[in-house]
């Protein structure tokens, strides 16, 4: 597939990119450090929704420009609002647009090139994968100002260790991206200059598999994590007798043994 460029404005919050199976959406509020606007929240869960249908994705790379990957929610369209309704419907929409990232059956790489922090962190710690420039922080800084992350919190202890999750919460302080590396926030760091083509090149590695066998095992993944262990094996076993019906499991098998490429039919 040739690049096809963004075609939306500047102005636009969220931009788009499609090239190769890989679809790329940019965070564009570089002047208010990506800060999760109301808006943004609901252009961001139209647009994971908009590619979990599209058959031509196959990954997403969720990306950011300006010099933080974002900010957490904006806290002036916060302070504006007013009441409990209010506050309810706001981080409604945002835990919404965070469950359409692990509800999607394609894969979502966060590339975060500076500071991830609060419902920034949590969108990093929801991605399926994450790669951030050496350079990177990520924090939960809520508690500085009175908020703790209680909702940042429910992904950032999903991936990493509790007394990690805890220090970050409790302090405020950040973690560097080697830190962050180690503790499983995310997957590595990288130099700057490295990392567009390294989450690329990742892109491209889970967009060339079956697209089937990976919305199969994506959404099992998830599902037996909450799961006793037992039941989990019970699940994973039944998950894996329907995956072995699938043309691609068969296609996948046969081409093993006969030593050749799979041609995935994605079915």
């Amino acid at each position: 597939m040739t690049e096809v460029p963004a075609t939306l404005p500047e102005t636009d919050p969220l931009l788009q990119s499609d090239s190769g199976g890989v679809r790329t959406l940019t965070l564009n509020r570089p002047r208010n450090r990506n800060a999760l606007s109301d808006d943004l929240i609901a252009r961001l869960h139209s647009a994971f929704a908009e590619a979990s249908e599209d058959k031509t994705v196959r990954a997403v790379i969720l990306a950011a420009n300006g010099p933080a990957f974002c900010a957490g929610h904006d806290l002036r369209e916060v302070a504006a609002k007013k009441g409990m309704d209010d506050y309810l419907a706001l981080f409604s929409a945002c835990s919404q647009m965070m469950l359409a990232i692990v509800r999607t059956p394609k894969p979502v790489i966060a590339q975060v090139q500076g500071m991830a922090t609060a419902a920034g962190c949590q969108l990093v710690a929801t991605c399926d994968l994450a790669v951030a420039a050496e350079e990177a922080k990520f924090a939960a800084p809520g508690v500085n100002i009175g908020l703790f992350c209680s909702t940042p919190m429910v992904a950032l202890s999903r991936k990493v260790g509790r007394k990690t999750a805890m220090k970050m919460l409790l302090t405020g302080e950040p973690l560097g991206a080697k830190e962050a590396a180690a503790a499983g926030l995310i997957n590595e760091a990288v130099s700057a200059e490295e990392l567009q083509s390294h989450c690329r090149k990742l892109a491209e590695t889970v967009a060339g598999k079956s697209a089937v066998t990976i919305a199969i095992g994506k959404e099992a993944f998830y599902r037996q994590a909450e799961m006793p262990l037992e039941e989990a094996y019970r699940y994973a076993g039944e998950v894996m007798a329907q995956n072995m019906t699938k043309e691609d499991a068969q296609e996948g098998i046969t081409a093993f043994l006969k030593k050749r490429p799979p041609l995935w039919r994605d079915r």
